[in-house]
């Protein structure tokens, strides 16, 4: 892939604009097509169910795998220069952090990516409780909950200075994240087909996992030609989300990767629901709706700042490249959300 002329042309922090815009489109288009949500998957596992949210959460998951361990495979690109990989990782963070973004997706009923999603669909619930999640996420990054978040992190971090590689860590031939990933999606397929999903839902799911592995390759290029140091990243929505609300209002910010991320969600999200006519604007139902999504949206925001990423940014993201904390930090979503819908709302929903 040779991106040299349109550097040359409109600039590096541009292109890394343009590119993550890319990813957006596709992450967006694939995730409103195959109602993809982390939410969604691990509210129907605490309920005793492996149903189409469970399967559409693990084929994103192992494609996501598949495809980046296929290209790290084939030089595409480099784990070890990621973002995610070349500095510390924190253990604590994960752990806390994991869990309050889990609790806390449960009560917003979308996880940050799903927001977004919703959001440019005509959600108002998600707008609301998005800007939420964006200033919260401001706050713990360079504001107000920025020491607290950097004192829980600082409890427990990996060694070496580096982030953790499970593969290497373990001892693993190289091929061994995209054999796991086939394995996963060997499985997933068999309860789509039990639970009857149709194929272009299938495909969509597919694309979600996809478009992670689209941006990993396309920075990892860039970084390679660029003069100026670029991150090697993908989809994550914590800091990108800040990131883009800061851009807008501070008229020094500059282009990169996360600016073009987040509106390329948005606009591929509303074509997508023009076009299967599924655009419409919706509200909260009540008070108490409000102030649990509200809520939500702010644990959200300082979870995944503290574990080091979304749902998307640790749960797929980090997953796909095998980081020590991501996978933690994933793992302790899931165990924060079914823990949260147990004791809240299945309760609720428990006969008198």
């Amino acid at each position: 892939m040779d991106i040299l002329p349109l550097v040359e042309r409109i600039g590096e922090a541009p292109t890394a604009a343009l590119m993550g815009l890319v990813t957006g489109l596709i992450f967006g288009i694939a995730a409103q097509r195959s109602r993809f949500c982390l939410r969604a998957a691990t509210v129907e596992f605490a309920r005793g169910q492996m149903g189409d949210r469970v399967a559409v959460w693990l084929l994103t998951f192992s494609t996501a795998v598949v495809w980046v361990q296929s290209a790290q495979l084939l030089g595409l690109m480099q784990s070890q220069d990621a973002r995610m990989m070349a500095v510390p990782g924190s253990w604590s963070g994960a752990i806390i952090g994991g869990l309050i973004f889990g609790a806390g997706m449960v009560m917003a009923r979308g996880c940050s990516g799903r927001l977004l999603v919703l959001a440019a669909t005509g959600n108002l619930r998600s707008v609301v409780s998005g800007l939420i999640f964006a200033v919260v996420a401001q706050m713990s990054l360079g504001g107000w909950l920025a020491p607290l978040r950097d004192t829980l992190a600082g409890l427990w971090i990996t060694s070496g200075g580096r982030n953790m590689d499970l593969i290497a860590a373990f001892g693993l031939p190289a091929y061994a994240g995209l054999a796991l990933g086939l394995a996963i999606a060997v499985l997933a397929l068999i309860i789509s087909r039990r639970e009857r999903i149709g194929a272009a839902r299938l495909v969509f799911a597919s694309g979600v996992g996809f478009a992670v592995a689209v941006g990993w390759v396309l920075t990892f290029t860039l970084s390679q030609i660029a003069f100026e140091p670029v991150q090697v990243e993908s989809a994550t929505f914590t800091g990108p989300s800040a990131h883009t609300l800061m851009y807008f209002l501070d008229r020094n910010a500059v282009l990169e990767f996360d600016i073009g991320l987040v509106p390329g969600v948005v606009v591929g999200s509303f074509l997508a629901s023009i076009l299967a006519r599924e655009f419409s604007f919706q509200g909260f139902e009540s008070e108490r709706n409000m102030r649990r999504a509200m809520m939500g949206a702010a644990l959200m925001g300082f979870g995944g700042m503290l574990a080091g990423g979304c749902a998307i940014g640790a749960g797929v993201t980090g997953g796909s490249i095998f980081a020590g904390t991501a996978w933690l930090a994933l793992f302790c979503m899931w165990i924060g959300a079914m823990a949260t819908d147990i004791f809240l709302d299945q309760r609720n929903l428990a006969p008198a």
